[in-house]
C-alpha cells in the first residue's frame, strides 16, 4: 500500500484522525437506554469472563421489556466469581454496557473484569490496593470493570461517556473501563 500525499497531510493520517475522532464525535445523549431506544426493538449484551471461561451473548431486552431468563443468566455471569454470590445486576449499567458497545461498532464481546462483589471481595481488593471504593457500586450490582482487545481505554471511555448515564472510570494501566450507572462523573486517564 502506498501512501498519497497532498498538501502535507497522508491519507493515511486523515484516516486515522478520523477513526480517532469518530467515538468522540458520536452524539451525546441523556442516558443509555435514549441512546439505545433509536436501535431497533431488542438490546443485546455479549461478554466472556477470563475468570471462569464462561460467555454470554444474548438479547436481553425486546419491544420495551426485559426479558426474565436473560436477566437472570447476565446476573449469574456477572457474580463475584470468588463467592459465587449472585446479585440483582442494575439494568441501567447493562443498558449503558449495551449503548456504549454499539457506538463503538464491535462485534467483539466485552471482557468483564469485575461484576457484583461482595463485601468479603470487595474488603479484600480494597487491603491490596487503594483504587477500590469502600462502598463500590460493584456491592450494589451497579457497576462493571470491562475491556475490549480491539478498543484503547480511551475509546470505550468517550464511548460510555457519551451515553450520559453514569460514572466512568479509565483505568488504562490495567487496560480497562469502570462502568457505573451512578451519578454522571468520569476519572482516571
Amino acid at each position: 500500500m502506498t501512501k498519497t500525499q497532498t498538501g502535507g497531510f497522508t491519507r493515511r493520517g486523515i484516516l486515522g484522525a478520523f477513526a480517532a475522532t469518530a467515538v468522540a464525535a458520536a452524539p451525546t445523549y441523556s442516558n443509555a437506554a435514549g441512546f439505545l431506544r433509536g436501535s431497533g426493538d431488542i438490546r443485546r449484551l455479549r461478554m466472556y469472563s477470563g475468570r471462569t471461561g464462561e460467555r454470554i451473548d444474548m438479547i436481553y431486552w425486546i419491544e420495551g421489556d426485559y426479558l426474565a431468563d436473560a436477566m437472570k443468566e447476565i446476573n449469574h455471569f456477572m457474580r463475584d466469581w470468588r463467592t459465587n454470590d449472585v446479585k440483582r445486576i442494575d439494568t441501567r449499567t447493562i443498558d449503558i454496557m449495551a449503548a456504549a458497545h454499539n457506538l463503538m461498532d464491535v462485534t467483539e464481546p466485552y471482557m468483564l473484569i469485575s461484576g457484583y462483589r461482595s463485601p468479603r471481595t470487595n474488603a479484600m481488593l480494597r487491603s491490596r490496593s487503594s483504587g477500590v471504593a469502600k462502598n463500590s457500586r460493584h456491592l450494589k450490582g451497579q457497576a462493571a470493570d470491562l475491556r475490549l482487545g480491539s478498543r484503547s481505554v480511551s475509546q470505550m471511555a468517550r464511548a460510555a461517556q457519551s451515553c450520559g448515564g453514569g460514572g466512568v472510570g479509565r483505568y488504562s494501566r490495567s487496560n480497562f473501563v469502570h462502568m457505573d450507572c451512578g451519578p454522571v462523573r468520569s476519572w482516571g486517564r
